[in-house]
């Protein structure tokens, strides 16, 4: 048994609290902010065990040092990110596996938004921690890799079971969802999601985590080698990687 606790922060950041109950081993994920993480610890009585890094940005990165001063914990990171990431005790690599109590992550590489961004992956929780690999209905921007990087590292992601939970970095499902319909604006899957997503905003609710499952079928940028999706696009003649590469730059100008 585990419980996340989720916790936004920023302008449209989330945090994330990983409790494994059995051995009451906990970690946060990706702390954009320190105060809001050491308030949930002390009114939930947790003890940090460490923090997950995903990638190198201060939105990701902020909270680290004040917390891991007050708390001891130990920080895990990208090891391509050692000189950028402040207090990384454990450097993690692609396939790197680390259990925090009785769940097990593997690791991923997965480049492109940044060079040295991973994700934290458990096959036996369901669980993928991305970061700003991949959002609800879109994914992040290309800063410091190629885009060919990107598309690989959402083919590593969209090869994981449709039953895996995702969490990712930011509450961006809103305005994602809005691109893809202005790509397939009769897509009625897509039309019903908008409705779901609305509806849990306007109650003060989350949309994230999601489905991967669900997100293969729905997210445009996960479908750059869909015949069918290129064909409505009016690029059936595009390989997978073109394809990507257009609908990422209809999203950069979106």
């Amino acid at each position: 048994m585990f419980e996340i606790l989720q916790i936004p922060a920023l302008s449209d950041n989330y945090i994330y609290i990983i409790i494994d109950k059995k051995t009451n081993k906990t970690a946060c994920v990706d702390p954009a902010v320190s105060d809001a993480v050491l308030a949930l610890l002390e009114k939930k009585k947790l003890k940090l065990n460490y923090i997950f890094n995903t990638h190198h940005h201060h939105d990701h990165i902020g909270g680290n040092l004040e917390i891991k001063k007050k708390t001891n914990c130990k920080i895990l990171g990208p090891e391509k990110d050692l000189k950028r990431i402040p207090g990384i005790d454990i450097p993690l690599k692609n396939n790197d596996e680390f259990a925090l109590g009785n769940i097990n992550f593997k690791i991923f590489e997965v480049p492109g938004h940044t060079s040295g961004h991973i994700c934290f992956y458990s096959e036996n929780a369901k669980l993928l921690f991305c970061g700003d690999v991949l959002f609800s209905l879109g994914c992040g921007r290309v800063f410091e890799g190629t885009n060919n990087q990107m598309w690989s590292s959402l083919l590593k992601i969209r090869s994981l079971p449709d039953s895996t939970n995702v969490y990712c970095g930011h509450e961006y499902t809103k305005s994602n969802i809005l691109f893809a319909l202005s790509l397939d604006p009769e897509n009625k899957k897509l039309l019903n999601k908008k409705n779901e997503v609305e509806n849990l905003l306007r109650d003060g609710k989350f949309t994230i985590p999601f489905n991967l499952g669900k997100e293969k079928k729905l997210n445009p940028f996960l479908n750059s080698d869909n015949k069918n999706f290129q064909k409505m696009l009016g690029v059936s003649d595009y390989s997978s990687q073109r394809t990507f590469d257009y609908v990422r730059k209809k999203k950069d100008l979106f």
